[in-house]
This record gives structure tokens, C-alpha cells and sequence, in this order.
């Protein structure tokens, strides 16, 4: 079982286990915000129930968030265009596009993979940009940092405890994590 930490602000920042909630409890560094109703965690001397979600009671340093490969983050990198024809896409009409194709040997990750319309996307097909002469608006990149607006956030996914469903948003399609080669 898994706990999940907020921070001073309410805002979720990690996935702990169980075990490292009840020490950070422990060490008076969090509060207890929702439990697991059924989940009971029991010694010789005590007994208290699972926390589910905690908070902490003091302000974390800011520490630089890691860029997450991720459509969102592919989306957010490529600022809304198809790298093909540069036309301004919402995130539902964007399809990702690798590169070098799958089939080619080409890989799940930052530089093999773009934002492409539809169109685009299937003329292209399983070739290459040269190969159906077509050229890309940027070389895609691993970002060190993403632009500004965009923010790093935890969703709602299948599986995860109900408890949790008041602290993070439900966007998993966008915020999931691709695989990467």
C-alpha cells in the first residue's frame, strides 16, 4: 500500500510507501489527512490505521522537478504544433509521431518523438521524414526545463485508492508516462 504526500499547500509531491508515511509521522514532519478505512497497522503497545494521504507540516526546500517523458511534456515541448506542417493542434486532435518509425529501430523517447497532426502523422507512415520528404519545424530534444505555464502535476489513475481522488486530477491519457526505450 502506498501513501500519498502533499505539501504545505495541499499540492501532491510523492508516492510513499506505507512504511515511510508512519516514520515521516513518526518524526513529526507530516499530518495524517485521510486514512484507509480498512487498513490498520498494529504493535504491542499501539495501534493506528493506515494513513492514506499526509501533508507536510513545513515548507520542503524547491528542488528542480525532473521533465517526465509524457505526452503532456511532448506536447508542452512542442508548444501545440505538428513539427511537420507547424499547424497549432489542441490536445485532442495531436498524435505523437517517432521519428525514426519502431519498425525502423527508432525508439520511445525525447529525440525520437514529436507532435503531429493526423494528417500529417499518416502521410508520413512508417518512414522517415526524408524518406515521404517531409521536414521537421525542430529537431526534437530532451528539455531541461519546460516552458513556462506548464506545470509538472500527479492524476488520478485506475487503481489507485479512492482517498486519493480529491488531491489529483484525472487526465491520464495526457499526464501518463510513455514507454521509453
Amino acid at each position: 500500500m502506498e501513501t500519498l504526500v502533499l505539501n504545505t499547500a495541499y499540492q501532491p509531491v510523492a508516492r510513499v510507501p506505507w512504511q515511510r508515511a508512519i516514520t515521516l509521522l513518526f518524526l513529526g514532519k507530516v499530518e495524517v489527512v485521510e486514512e484507509y478505512t480498512d487498513q490498520t497497522i498494529r504493535s504491542v503497545s499501539f495501534e493506528v490505521k493506515m494513513p492514506s494521504v499526509v501533508r507536510f507540516l513545513k515548507m520542503l526546500r524547491f528542488r528542480r522537478p525532473v521533465v517526465r517523458f509524457s505526452r503532456e511534456n511532448v506536447f508542452a515541448r512542442d508548444h501545440g504544433r505538428c513539427q511537420y506542417c507547424g499547424e497549432k493542434l489542441t490536445r485532442a486532435e495531436a498524435t505523437y509521431d517517432h521519428v525514426v518509425p519502431k519498425s525502423r529501430g527508432g525508439g520511445t523517447h525525447w529525440e525520437n518523438i514529436v507532435i503531429a497532426c493526423v494528417g500529417c502523422n499518416q502521410r508520413k507512415g512508417g518512414r522517415t521524414p526524408a524518406e515521404a520528404k517531409m521536414k521537421l519545424q525542430t529537431a526534437p530534444v530532451k528539455p531541461t526545463r519546460l516552458p513556462e505555464g506548464v506545470r509538472l502535476t500527479f492524476t488520478f489513475q485506475k487503481g489507485m485508492p479512492n482517498s486519493w481522488q480529491n488531491w489529483l486530477r484525472d487526465l491520464t491519457y495526457w499526464h501518463g508516462s510513455l514507454d521509453e526505450d
